[in-house]
């Protein structure tokens, strides 16, 4: 209808448009054979309604948890809660213009996916969390040190270092140096072997 033809404006090619409608709807198709006039209104009558929710386009990627549990999309990292994921899985992203959401790959008991809604960074090296999300995760306040000399004991006010005995060897390198050593001469070795102290030999007479 539009091949060969030239509009000097908008206006003109939507008349043209509008006069050549009617002479289609009122041919036989060569697909289904019937009146495409009668076959459009019968199309359109079928029809539903339209969702009253908005069609969503969505970037959708696959990505792995890290123990910290923040997934890395588009240069960003995004936090998902700690109570509901292990580390290392598989979660998935869907990504808009504006949010990113996190969602499991199988659904829960109630049939729910997702895990986690965050504004997408608008640029890059950004980690968008929520503070909430870390509750559950291992602080480290447990967590045994014995290679720090200054460091305290959360029992006591002096430093871990200060006592005596194997613990102090352990913490204190320089407390090695100052054990005393028992000391003794060789000869208390060879009177435990029943050898004398190392001699040559006496020469021999040949006899022959």
């Amino acid at each position: 209808m539009l091949a060969g033809r030239a509009f000097s404006s908008v206006e003109e090619m939507n008349a043209a448009c509008a006069a050549w409608v009617p002479l289609r709807q009122s041919k036989v198709h060569g697909t289904h054979g019937e009146v495409i006039g009668h076959r459009a209104v019968r199309d359109h009558t079928a029809l539903r309604p339209l969702p009253r929710a908005l069609y969503v386009v969505a970037q959708r990627h696959l990505r792995h948890v890290g123990k910290d549990c923040l997934v890395a999309f588009d240069a960003n990292l995004y936090l998902v809660p700690a109570c509901k994921v292990r580390p290392r899985p598989l979660v998935e992203i869907r990504a808009t213009k504006s949010q990113v959401t996190l969602h499991c790959t199988v659904s829960d008991a109630t049939g729910q996916t997702l895990l986690a809604v965050h504004p997408r960074a608008a640029g890059r090296g950004a980690r968008i969390v929520d503070e909430t999300h870390w509750k559950g995760l291992p602080t480290g306040a447990g967590r045994c040190v014995t290679t720090a000399d200054a460091l305290l004991s959360p029992r006591r006010s002096q430093p871990l270092g200060s006592g005596t005995g194997p613990l102090q060897a352990l913490l204190n390198r320089s407390a090695a140096a100052s054990v005393e050593v028992g000391r003794r001469p060789l000869s208390v070795y060879d009177d435990l072997t029943g050898t004398g102290p190392f001699t040559s030999p006496a020469p021999t007479e040949d006899t022959r």
